[in-house]
């Protein structure tokens, strides 16, 4: 499994991408990492630089994960985005004395039924092909979101370049994720950051994730959609890091002064 890191501080975070992304989709935050933090960013099994997953569920997906996370020792922070916080979920339930916390980004609890469409059988396999594979498709899939969005972002960008065979099995694994409730039990700390111009089905997800973890803080993500990496960057990095940008540049020069005296 290939996975990128940024950084060299002590505190070290373990990134998922979303459904179609890769380990790219969190450069911005990498940008402004904090001096003290590692940034571990995961292309999950069949996306990106990675192999296809050992074996078919997602289950399986969580557990190559974890063995990767058993070599960063302990006091890790999970960070899940979209369909990523589901494998966050899974690979902290594992082990939870390995992690610290958890921050999920504009979440998917569940899959909503215009994905669970493409999960309906041959039907379904002709419907992604159309919708996901082919040029023509994308383009007019991205103009109806951005419309939805009342924003830039080009959401079908990534699926010009990935495996259309890994990502349509990925759909009907969430598709059988099942119930949330054997996640409840999760007790580390919890932030849940939600765009401002986000789908629906992601803020009821928001609201499901929050009555199942009522000790979980959400941070509205303003200006921005479901694709907040860019142009939420900022809040994000404060929210994870814990450092603004001006006391990160001040870290830095100070780093720098004692690097040179």
């Amino acid at each position: 499994m290939y996975v990128e890191q940024y950084g060299d501080g002590p505190e070290i975070y373990l990134a998922f991408h979303g459904w179609g992304g890769d380990h790219r989709e969190f450069a911005p935050l990498a940008a402004r990492l904090s001096p003290e933090a590692t940034l571990h960013s995961v292309d999950l099994p069949g996306y990106g630089r990675s192999p296809r997953p050992r074996e078919e569920s997602l289950t399986a997906v969580a557990n190559e994960v974890r063995e990767y996370a058993s070599g960063l020792g302990k006091s890790i922070t999970l960070i899940g985005f979209c369909s990523g916080a589901v494998i966050a979920m899974m690979v902290a339930w594992a082990e939870p004395a390995r992690y610290k916390r958890m921050v999920l980004i504009d979440p998917f609890a569940y899959l909503p039924w215009y994905f669970r469409i493409f999960t309906a059988g041959e039907f379904g396999r002709r419907a992604y092909q159309t919708t996901f594979a082919s040029a023509a498709g994308r383009r007019i899939t991205n103009w109806i979101l951005q419309k939805k969005q009342t924003q830039d972002a080009d959401f079908m960008a990534a699926f010009s370049r990935v495996d259309h065979a890994v990502t349509h099995r990925y759909l009907e694994w969430f598709a059988r994720f099942g119930s949330l409730e054997p996640y409840r039990v999760l007790s580390l700390p919890i932030d849940i950051a939600v765009g401002e111009h986000t789908f629906a089905a992601v803020r009821k997800s928001v609201c499901d994730f929050c009555a199942l973890w009522p000790h979980a803080r959400t941070q509205p993500l303003r200006h921005v959609g479901h694709l907040p990496m860019v142009k939420g960057a900022r809040q994000l990095a404060e929210l994870i890091f814990g450092v603004s940008a001006s006391r990160r540049a001040r870290l830095s020069a100070s780093e720098k002064k004692v690097r040179s005296s």
